[in-house]
């Protein structure tokens, strides 16, 4: 996992939030619940923890105590998380939290030895081959289960439609996969990630985790359009004029209220068979 985070990341991250938290898989949840039941305090090693909205989100839906190990290359969006972090779990029992600065790629089992559960949020697709591949060693030599969530799939859909949608949607997607120190996966993580669990003997479970984008979202929608677009004309320069006018159309509609999006993710748990 490498290059530098864009300045305005952190904001991305919040605007993101609450449209995560109506995507998130809830019955994976259930699913993992009983395995950590019993194990005494939970420790949770959350993985390019951003701004901490995954333990945010899951800590009130675990018993406590818990204590919460946040990875991230960025000290800034850490401090951010830890400073956000809920003070009690769905129990009532305390929270705790600490943060780990560093290459989140570069983690062993034995870094992860005394993990209940380890989670990641929206990283996947930002991964190389070599990186996941590591990451699910990891996480199956430790022999713990890990909560994986909002992968992007590359499908999108725009209602209503425009006949420029699926040429953007393609040089978007070619865009994800591009080489960085390495070729990132991009929609293609989340089956990489479950094929290299079934190399490892680790049960998967994959569950849709959609964003539904409307009007109430309309921030939102602008600025996923806008990263959207610029990424594809980015990996496809020649696109650039052809969609001005597109583009003035959609932001026209997104304005109005008028344009419904739907960016189809999906959720991994593996090793809770």
């Amino acid at each position: 996992m490498t290059g530098h985070l864009p300045p305005r990341f952190a904001h991305w991250l919040a605007l993101r939030e609450p449209a995560d938290a109506a995507a998130r898989a809830e019955d994976l949840v259930d699913l993992v619940r009983p395995r950590l039941a019993g194990a005494g305090p939970l420790v949770v090693h959350d993985l390019g923890a951003g701004t901490g909205a995954m333990a945010r989100w899951l800590a009130p839906r675990l018993p406590g105590p818990q204590h919460w190990i946040l990875h991230d290359r960025d000290a800034d969006l850490l401090a951010r998380a830890a400073a956000g972090m809920p003070a009690a779990a769905g129990d009532g029992g305390p929270v705790t939290v600490e943060v780990r600065c560093g290459d989140l790629t570069r983690l062993t089992a034995a870094d992860l030895a005394d993990a209940s559960l380890v989670t990641a949020s929206a990283l996947l697709d930002m991964l190389t081959a070599q990186e996941v591949e590591r990451l699910v060693a990891a996480c199956a030599g430790a022999g713990r289960p890990a909560l994986l969530a909002l992968s992007v799939t590359g499908r999108v859909r725009l209602t209503p439609a425009d006949p420029w949608d699926g040429r953007i949607a393609d040089a978007f997607n070619d865009h994800q996969r591009r080489t960085v120190d390495g070729r990132l996966l991009g929609p293609d993580a989340v089956h990489a990630c479950a094929a290299a669990f079934a190399r490892h003997g680790v049960d998967v479970v994959l569950r849709p985790s959609p964003w539904r984008l409307g009007p109430q979202r309309a921030e939102l929608v602008g600025e996923w359009f806008t990263g959207w677009l610029d990424a594809a004309c980015e990996q496809r320069p020649e696109l650039t004029g052809p969609t001005r006018a597109y583009a003035g159309r959609r932001r026209a509609e997104i304005a109005a209220g008028r344009l419904d999006v739907l960016v189809e993710h999906l959720d991994l748990l593996a090793g809770c068979g």
